[in-house]
């Protein structure tokens, strides 16, 4: 009997637990212990079974050769195949696609929004201005490389640049930092927030990034300026998403190398810019822990602190 078997921790792991359901075949998951809850949950509901490794890439590999020896498995990787490069490369068309709609329907630029993506205006200087012909450029998260990579497959040739983004906390910018040095880096240990983007570069997605010099650069962010992204997407865009999802976002607002580059190539005119929004594995407790008050705060909050020192409740809509 063929076993669908997996080494992955969130989108990919949850969409092939359910193709496997789907289609009646077993599905093994292996997720590295420190997996959060939710996508550990999640990806057990659509009745997949799930192995548990060490954090590191070596160490999930080492699991996955037991798993395959033992039970026979294929292997279908989150990113390090040519098919799962093509598979996600397809938001970059759809993107495309999105734009030239908006454009055909006088709808301008800069304002556009959809499912994964988001497309705004990026300027050293003003607001308006732009192409009106489409994206400059798109920026897309970075973890084992593969939405990056295949992102960047679909807009050879389009005259679009492509970057991508990444953690710097702990080395997470691993792709970024392989890039300068000229050589792929293997491994990578990092307990940043965005956990989906822990794992280094895929052997074939640097084929992509580096060999063919596809993407153009590697730009990274800390884990404050994630933050700092992840509210103004929930709070503005109302939509939920988690750490990994807005690196490209917090690329674009904070990172003042990227912003540079934007002001010097685009002029007063500036870039549209097509940002990746990758996924939403996030859990209510994970959010509020990570945006959990200072002290002072939430006592405020609890209704400590009044006018007068007095205890009191607030109840103040707006």
């Amino acid at each position: 009997m063929l076993i669908i078997f997996g080494i992955i921790t969130g989108n990919h792991a949850q969409a092939l637990s359910l193709a496997s359901r789907t289609v009646h075949i077993p599905a093994i998951i292996v997720m590295p212990t420190i997996s959060t809850p939710s996508k550990i949950a999640a990806t057990k509901s659509y009745g997949a079974k799930v192995i548990f490794s060490g954090s590191t890439s070596m160490e999930r590999e080492k699991v996955v050769e037991e798993v395959v020896k033992e039970t026979g498995a294929r292997l279908v990787p989150p990113y390090d195949h040519p098919d799962i490069i093509l598979g996600q490369g397809t938001l970059g068309l759809e993107m495309q696609e999105q734009v030239s709609g908006m454009i055909a329907a006088g709808e301008g630029h800069g304002e556009g929004q959809a499912k994964c993506s988001f497309v705004g205006k990026v300027s050293g200087a003003k607001e308006e201005g732009g192409t009106g012909k489409g994206l400059d450029a798109i920026i897309a998260p970075c973890g084992g490389g593969g939405m990056l990579s295949g992102t960047a497959l679909s807009c050879e040739g389009t005259g679009i640049h492509v970057f991508g983004a990444e953690p710097e906390f702990e080395g997470a910018d691993d792709c970024k930092r392989g890039l300068e040095a000229g050589k792929r880096i293997e491994s990578v240990s990092t307990l940043t927030i965005a956990d989906g983007l822990r794992t280094p570069v895929g052997a074939w997605p640097w084929t992509v990034i580096h060999d063919r010099k596809l993407v153009r650069g590697m730009y990274s962010v800390s884990e404050e300026q994630i933050k700092k992204a992840m509210v103004l997407v929930m709070e503005r865009m109302k939509m939920v998403v988690e750490p990994s999802a807005v690196v490209g976002l917090a690329t674009a607002l904070y990172n003042e190398d990227f912003r540079r580059l934007v002001e010097k190539e685009g002029g007063e005119a500036g870039w549209d810019l097509g940002i990746v929004v990758s996924g939403g594995n996030v859990s209510v407790e994970a959010l509020g822990k990570m945006f959990e008050p200072e002290e002072s705060k939430a006592e405020r909050q609890e209704g400590k602190v009044g006018k007068d020192g007095e205890k009191v409740a607030e109840n103040i809509a707006g």
